[in-house]
C-alpha cells in the first residue's frame, strides 16, 4: 500500500469519528428538547456517518491492486459508493419533509433551545475543519469517495447555520412554526447535494469521457514529441481516482519499431507527470496510409459493422447446423422405417 493510499484511509477514518460524535450529540439534545429541526440535523449527520463508512469501505477496496478478475483495478468501487451515498441523502431529505409537515400542527415552542444552539456551534466548527481536510486530500489523491464525503460535510455546515439561526429566532420570537420550516430548509439543501452527487456518479459509472480541457492537454503532450505525425481516435474515462486512455498515434512508416516503442514510453511518462496515475494504451500507426482519416465516430461505426457481420455469419452458421440436423433426423427416421419394414 502506497503512502497516498494510507493517507486516504486515515482521512476517511477521521470523517467516521467526527460524524459519530455529532450524531450522538445532536440526537440526544434534539430528543431532549423536542426540536424537529435539531433531530433532522441529527438524521443528516447520521446519513453523513453512513456515507463516511461507505467511503471508508470504498477507499479500502479501490486501492486493492488489479487481479485476474479486475484487470483495470477496483477504482469503480469509489464511484459506486458515491452513488449509494447520494441515494441515502435523497432518502433522508424526503423523510425530513414528511416529518416536518406533521410538525406544523404543534403549537408549542421546544424548551431548552440554548443546548441546541450550543450543539450547532460545535457542529459547525468540527465540520468546517474536517470537510476542509477531506477536500484537501480528495484533491491531492483525486478520490471521488473522499470528495463526496467532504461535500456532505460542507452541506452539513450550511444546514447547521440555518438550524442555528432558526433556533435563535424561535428563542427570541416564540414562533413554533419556525421549527418545521427550518427542517424543510435543511431537507432542501440535503436533496440538492444528493441530486448533484447522483448526476456526477452516474457520469463516472457510465464511463463519460474526461473533460475537454484535460483531453486537449493530453493531445498537446502527444504532439510535443517531434516524431509524432498526429493522433486520432482518442478515448478517455475515469475509474475512481485514476484515468484511462487509449489513442492511435501516427509515426513515420520507416521508423524502427524500437524507436516507436521508446517514443510511446515518453508520451506515457509525460501524461503521468501531468495527471498522476493513468492507465494508457497507445496504438501506433504509419502516417500517410489513410489511418489519420479515422475518427471516433468512424471507429465506432466500423466496430458496429464488424459486429453486424459477425452476427450474420453466426446466424448463417446456426441455420446451416439446423438444416444438417433436420437432414440427419430425416435419414434416421427413414432408416428406422426401413428396418421396421424389413423386420
Amino acid at each position: 500500500m502506497t503512502e497516498t493510499d494510507r493517507l486516504k484511509k486515515r482521512t476517511s477514518l477521521l470523517s467516521i469519528i467526527s460524524n459519530t460524535t455529532l450524531v450522538l450529540l445532536k440526537l440526544v439534545v434534539g430528543l431532549s428538547v423536542g426540536a424537529l429541526s435539531l433531530v433532522s440535523e441529527a438524521l443528516h449527520s447520521g446519513v453523513d456517518l453512513i456515507a463516511a463508512l461507505i467511503a471508508y469501505w470504498a477507499v479500502h477496496k479501490s486501492v486493492t491492486p488489479p487481479d485476474q478478475e479486475h484487470d483495470y483495478g477496483h477504482g469503480k468501487y469509489e464511484n459506486l459508493s458515491a452513488a449509494v451515498e447520494a441515494l441515502l441523502i435523497v432518502g433522508a431529505a424526503i423523510g425530513i419533509v414528511y416529518e416536518a409537515v406533521d410538525k406544523f400542527h404543534e403549537a408549542a415552542v421546544p424548551e431548552g433551545l440554548g443546548y441546541g444552539i450550543a450543539i450547532m456551534i460545535v457542529s459547525i466548527v468540527i465540520n468546517y475543519f474536517v470537510s476542509a481536510r477531506l477536500m484537501s486530500v480528495a484533491k491531492k489523491t483525486e478520490s471521488q469517495a473522499l470528495e463526496a464525503d467532504g461535500l456532505h460535510l460542507r452541506s452539513d455546515i450550511w444546514t447547521s447555520v440555518g438550524v442555528l439561526v432558526g433556533l435563535g429566532l424561535m428563542e427570541l420570537t416564540g414562533w413554533p412554526w419556525l421549527d418545521p420550516v427550518i427542517a424543510i430548509f435543511v431537507a432542501g439543501i440535503i436533496f440538492h447535494a444528493g441530486w448533484k452527487m447522483i448526476v456526477e456518479s452516474t457520469r463516472q459509472l457510465t464511463d463519460e469521457s474526461l473533460p475537454k480541457d484535460e483531453e486537449r492537454k493530453i493531445g498537446a503532450i502527444i504532439r510535443h514529441c517531434p516524431e509524432v505525425k498526429g493522433y486520432h481516435c482518442m478515448r478517455t474515462r475515469r475509474s475512481g481516482s485514476y484515468r484511462l486512455l487509449d489513442v492511435h498515434v501516427l509515426f513515420d512508416g520507416n521508423m524502427p519499431l524500437s524507436r516507436v516503442h521508446a517514443v510511446c514510453d515518453e508520451i506515457e511518462q509525460g501524461i503521468r507527470r501531468a495527471f498522476g496515475t493513468f492507465d494508457i494504451m497507445i496504438h501506433p500507426e504509419p502516417a500517410g496510409a489513410g489511418f489519420g482519416d479515422e475518427t471516433n465516430a468512424s471507429h465506432y461505426e466500423a466496430v458496429e459493422r464488424e459486429g453486424q457481420i459477425a452476427e450474420e455469419r453466426l446466424q448463417k452458421h446456426r441455420q446451416k447446423i439446423s438444416k444438417q440436423a433436420e437432414k440427419k433426423e430425416g435419414f434416421q427416421a427413414l432408416f428406422k422405417e426401413l428396418r421396421e419394414n424389413i423386420g
